[in-house]
């Protein structure tokens, strides 16, 4: 948790795999917005205690619990990635949630006429047919992949993670935010893989909310360069969401998205909130 003690608090989830390290370039300009960046690690991150066979929606009570621990009576939400999925129930089933931000988020996996795995790069098509047939085929996958992962530097991204890296995306792995990405990994494996993989099978599974309990306003940015969740997702939760601000931004990637337009991101986050 940064920023002032007295400011709306920016409850931000992270992604996939990920852990509650900061992004210094969201954190800035959150400060810069009076907003207080509050982040957790989902179960099985980190040092983080697995919560096996969880759902998407279990992470309710989690952000109800550190609400409260922080005093919030209203906050916003956000989410990047794997992160939106569980940013999206807690505006669902949160009444102190004024509004919600999803950056390039991840659609559910029994979208009615989504071709869910369509448009996805090399390795997420290997990751999520795994985690389709299990824990016992996924987490082999994922510990291999932790190999690469789990002390890499921003260069090594890019090698590790090649076929779902654009160039655009490539292009932003560098310096402070290429820094900020590899020490996530390395946050996020350092005991094991068990949040990387509850996350990929609570994805491949019912989320336990419906959409359709999303009544304050959204916000949705999805790039149509992306190769990690691809474009068609942000098209169809934008179809699916009635109270959404729509952001289909051609050319962009899954990280330039949430890089390049972060400020513009959160003046309209804060100005949903001023005005609900």
């Amino acid at each position: 948790m940064s920023g002032p003690p007295d400011g709306l608090p920016f409850t931000y989830h992270h992604g996939t795999p990920g852990a509650a390290t900061p992004i210094r370039a969201i954190e800035r300009v959150a400060h810069e917005r009076r907003l207080r960046l509050v982040t957790t690690s989902r179960p099985g991150y980190g040092d983080s205690s697995r919560q096996a066979g969880r759902s998407v929606v279990d992470v309710v009570a989690d952000t109800k619990a550190v609400l409260a621990a922080i005093g919030a009576e209203r906050c916003v939400v956000g989410g990047w990635s794997g992160g939106g999925p569980h940013a999206l129930a807690c505006a669902a089933r949160l009444d102190e949630v004024a509004a919600v931000l999803l950056i390039a988020s991840v659609a559910p996996c029994d979208a009615d006429g989504l071709d869910w795995m369509a448009g996805m790069g090399e390795e997420n098509l290997t990751e999520f047919g795994a985690g389709i047939q299990g824990e016992g085929r996924l987490r082999p996958y994922l510990r291999q992949m932790r190999e690469h992962l789990n002390e890499v530097t921003a260069a090594g991204i890019v090698t590790s993670l090649g076929s779902v890296l654009p160039e655009v995306d490539r292009a932003v792995l560098t310096d402070e935010f290429g820094e900020d990405m590899a020490s996530a990994f390395h946050e996020a494996m350092r005991i094991g893989v068990d949040g990387w993989l509850d996350d990929d099978l609570a994805f491949v599974k019912p989320w336990g909310f419906a959409l359709g309990e999303v009544s304050i306003p959204t916000m949705i940015w999805q790039g149509s360069a992306d190769l990690m969740v691809p474009f068609a997702h942000g098209q169809w939760l934008s179809s699916q969401l009635p109270h959404a601000s729509v952001h289909l931004e051609p050319g962009e990637g899954h990280l330039s998205i949430g890089l390049g337009a972060i400020d513009r991101m959160l003046d309209e986050l804060v100005e949903a909130h001023c005005s609900s």
